[in-house]
């Protein structure tokens, strides 16, 4: 279905698909990089880590299945429903995960998601991928504002977040079940020109 807008789209559509997902430099030599099929164990295992569980509930149980999310991520930059990176350090380790999803062209608005394996948190990991992904995304890209989520109970998250240049906007009451029931959900967002 075609939908008329009374403003034209904040992005025109081939922003993304009629290039390649670029490989993003992150300050410490961190790199954001596209997943590839040799990085199933490491994205396996970091679901094995009761700290990660606490917080995704979307688990993987395998490297098949995993694949199978990889050429999701593929998917979704062709089709540009989402971004999705492999926060790799200096030696190419993988370090954690980093996302953009639920892409809104019309209104310029994604979503930011992350993780940090346990051996690389509390060094600014995900600080530095969260800053540089959203360079990008605001002003290469174009998107008008960036939200970010965690649950209220998620003080690393929300350092992360503010520390990134998300301020805290809100909490939205049970928006989010988690293995031990219902969240309540801080909400941030970082807008173009903060």
């Amino acid at each position: 279905m075609t939908r008329t807008l009374s403003t034209p789209p904040v992005i025109e559509t081939g922003a993304l698909s009629t290039r390649p997902q670029p490989v993003l430099p992150a300050a410490g030599g961190l790199l954001l990089r596209p997943w590839e099929r040799a990085d199933a164990p490491v994205f396996l295992s970091a679901y094995e880590d009761a700290g990660l569980r606490r917080w995704h509930t979307r688990r993987p149980t395998s490297e098949a299945q995993i694949a199978d999310w990889f050429d999701g991520y593929r998917r979704d930059w062709a089709e540009e429903k989402g971004a999705h990176w492999a926060v790799a350090g200096g030696d190419g380790e993988v370090l954690g995960r980093i996302a953009l999803r639920g892409l809104d062209f019309d209104d310029g608005v994604a979503f930011v998601a992350y993780w940090v394996l346990p051996a690389a948190r509390g060094a600014g990991v995900a600080t530095r991928a969260v800053t540089a992904l959203a360079a990008w995304a605001l002003d290469e890209i174009g998107f008008h504002r960036l939200e970010l989520e965690h649950s209220v109970h998620n003080d690393a998250s929300c350092g992360v977040a503010r520390k990134a240049g998300f301020p805290l906007e809100g909490t939205k009451r049970k928006a989010a079940v988690h293995d031990d029931g219902p969240h309540d959900m801080h909400l941030h967002a970082r807008v173009r020109g903060d």
